[in-house]
């Protein structure tokens, strides 16, 4: 922790020890792990195996709710049991209840993996914090989730979304007081602690924000591409044997 703050990076999508100790340079005290696809306990093996003294990782699960024409992305932090992708967006908000968890808008209204301004609005008593500063977008998108957060008197967060480990430490957010481990950053979210969105300018996280961006075009294309053709069944479909069944009645597809 720095001082009586502490910095956490609320959204990477890449751990490894290298992202760890980029971290730790950077002086951050939490990552939030949240990868694409992945179930909950690989997820929270993970985490586990890469948490130290410095730099606590906590696992996360950003779930598509919705098909692949009409998606919706929330973050849920402080899940007991996996959620599975491609379920409705009611189906996915009423397991995210159930379990406690905190639940969170990323990238609000970026194309359309997105909450809506009036999606917000509607279900702002049952979200606790909207995405103010992404990393891994431009400005005016930065902007527009800050106006969102603004409008719905909602908290807000900052993130590096790393997809690549150079963007690690470009954003976080500081919390007033010691909000380590799980259990604490859930609380922290979903009671509102207040908290500071920090953010580098310097020119070379410019030119890695630039490179996370152009990533896109790899995710939405080449990427996409295999999911759907090439890997068979996602790991997080939610007809997947691993949900046994939990989740068919809810599925989009």
């Amino acid at each position: 922790m720095t001082g009586a703050r502490t910095r956490v990076d609320p959204h990477v999508k890449v751990l490894d020890e290298r992202v760890v100790e980029r971290a730790r340079e950077a002086g951050i005290d939490t990552l939030v792990y949240a990868p694409h696809f992945t179930r909950l306990p690989e997820i929270r093996a993970r985490a586990e195996r890469h948490s130290t003294d410095a730099v606590t990782v906590v696992p996360a699960r950003e779930v598509f709710t919705g098909d692949w024409g009409n998606r919706r992305h929330l973050l849920a932090l402080g899940l007991s049991e996996p959620v599975p992708d491609f379920i409705t967006f009611e189906a996915a908000l009423a397991e995210f209840d159930r379990q406690g968890a905190a639940v969170l808008v990323p990238h609000p209204e970026f194309m359309n993996v997105s909450l809506t301004r009036a999606e917000v609005g509607a279900y702002r008593d049952r979200v606790d914090a909207v995405e103010t500063y992404n990393a891994k977008l431009f400005d005016h998108h930065n902007d527009r989730g800050a106006r969102i957060a603004a409008a719905f008197d909602l908290p807000g967060f900052g993130s590096s979304y790393a997809h690549r480990r150079g963007t690690v430490g470009a954003a976080w957010t500081e919390f007033e007081g010691g909000v380590r481990g799980e259990d604490a950053l859930v609380e922290a979210f979903r009671t509102g602690t207040p908290r500071t969105v920090v953010r580098r300018t310097d020119p070379a996280t410019r030119l890695r924000r630039l490179v996370e961006f152009a990533h896109l075009g790899y995710e939405n294309s080449y990427g996409k591409l295999d999911r759907l053709f090439l890997s068979g069944m996602e790991a997080t479909h939610p007809r997947h044997i691993a949900y046994d069944g939990r989740f068919d009645d809810v599925a989009v597809y």
